[in-house]
C-alpha cells in the first residue's frame, strides 16, 4: 500500500480510503468486519463513515458495526485513521427537529458525541461537514469546532460537497479566527465521468491544502465495465449509470471506453481507480466494497501504472472541463 499525507497536515493515510456505507444496509456486521480487517491487513489504514449511514430508521448503524469492530481489540482502532461525518437529522422517525440536524454549534456538539458513542472510541480523526449549512456561519462552526479539537474529541476538520467558494470561506474565516487549523480535506464526487470538480473545487482545495478525496469513484458502477455485464448477464445499471445509458450517446461513451480498455488488457474498475490516483490534489478515492473479491480487485488498482498512451485515450473519451478561468471565459 501507498501512502501520502492528507492535504497540508503531517498525518499519512492510504491512497485508497475504505467506504462503509455499504456496511448495514447491504453487508452484514460480520462480512462488514472482515472487510475492514482484510483492508487493515492490506495496510489500508483510512476509514470513512458518517453518521447517517444505516439509513431511515437504521441511521448510526454503519458507525455501530464499525464500533463493534475497534472493539474486538488487537490494535485495530490505533491502526485506523477513522473519518465521519455531521450534518445530517437523526431523530428516529426522520422529522426534521429543530437543532437536530446541520451544523448549529448545539448540533455538532450533540453530534459528536453520539458519533463516539457508537464508534466506541473517544476521538475521530477527521470530523467532516456532509454539506453546506447556508443558514450558519463559519465563525459559530469553528468555535464548535476549536471546543472539540481541544476536548480532544476530534483532531481534524474537513469538508464534503463543498463549492470552491465555500472552502475559500471557510478558510478565511479560520485563518481570521486564528488559533485553528481550518479544512484539511474535500470529499467530492469525481471520476472519470464526472469532472465538473477538477473547474472550481479542485483547485480551491489544492489552493488551501485540502486533500481531495474523492466519492463514487466508478460513477455508480458506470466505470466498472456494466456493458460487458450486461452481455454476461450480471448485474443491471441503476441509478445514474442506468440514466447515462440510457442516452445513446452516453452509452457510446461507456462502449469506447470498455474497448480501450479491452484493448490494453486492463479492467475497467481498477483502471478507473488508477486513473484518479494520477491527479493532482487527490489523497485517495473511496471504495466502496460489499465483498470481500471488490476490496480485492480496488486494492489492485493502487498498484496499477498507466501508460501516457491510455491516459491520452480517456482523456479524448472523458475530457475535462479544463482549467478555469479558461474553462468558460478567454
Amino acid at each position: 500500500m501507498e501512502y501520502t499525507q492528507l492535504g497540508r497536515t503531517g498525518l499519512k493515510v492510504s491512497r485508497l480510503v475504505l467506504g462503509t456505507m455499504n456496511f448495514g444496509p447491504q453487508t452484514d456486521e460480520a462480512d462488514s468486519h472482515a472487510i475492514m480487517d482484510a483492508a487493515l491487513d492490506a495496510g489500508l489504514n483510512f476509514f470513512d463513515t458518517a453518521n447517517v449511514y444505516g439509513w431511515g430508521e437504521n441511521k448510526g448503524r454503519t458507525e455501530e458495526i464499525i464500533g463493534n469492530w475497534f472493539a474486538k481489540g488487537g490494535d485495530r482502532r490505533d491502526r485506523t485513521v477513522l473519518a465521519t461525518k455531521v450534518y445530517g437529522n437523526m431523530t428516529a422517525d426522520g422529522e426534521a427537529w429543530p437543532n437536530h440536524d446541520k451544523l448549529s454549534a448545539v448540533n455538532i456538539r450533540r453530534a459528536v458525541d453520539a458519533s463516539l458513542k457508537r464508534l466506541r472510541t473517544d476521538h475521530i480523526d477527521l470530523y467532516q461537514f456532509h454539506h453546506v449549512d447556508r443558514d450558519t456561519g463559519f465563525d459559530e462552526i469553528w468555535q464548535a469546532i476549536d471546543v472539540l479539537v481541544q476536548q480532544g474529541k476530534i483532531l481534524y476538520a474537513g469538508s464534503s460537497n463543498f463549492p470552491g467558494y465555500k472552502i475559500a470561506q471557510a478558510n478565511e474565516t479560520a485563518a481570521r479566527r486564528g488559533g485553528t487549523i481550518g479544512l484539511v480535506s474535500e470529499q467530492c464526487l469525481y471520476n472519470l465521468a464526472e469532472r465538473r470538480a477538477e473547474m472550481e473545487v479542485i483547485p480551491a482545495a489544492r489552493e488551501y491544502g485540502l486533500g481531495v478525496i474523492p466519492w463514487s469513484p466508478l460513477h455508480g458502477g458506470l466505470l466498472g465495465g456494466v456493458l460487458k455485464k450486461e452481455v454476461q448477464g450480471g448485474r443491471r445499471a441503476s441509478g445514474r449509470a442506468a440514466d447515462t445509458l440510457a442516452d445513446p450517446a452516453g452509452r457510446a461513451r461507456i462502449q469506447a471506453y470498455e474497448d480501450l480498455l479491452d484493448k490494453h488488457g486492463l479492467a475497467p474498475g481498477e483502471t478507473a481507480l488508477a486513473w484518479l490516483l494520477t491527479r493532482p490534489g487527490v489523497t485517495g478515492p473511496i471504495v466502496g466494497p460489499r465483498t470481500a473479491e471488490q476490496l480485492d480487485s480496488a486494492l489492485r488498482a493502487v498498484e496499477l501504472e498507466l501508460s501516457d498512451e491510455l491516459l491520452a485515450g480517456l482523456d479524448e473519451i472523458f475530457p475535462g472541463p479544463g482549467p478555469s478561468p479558461e474553462a468558460f471565459a478567454w
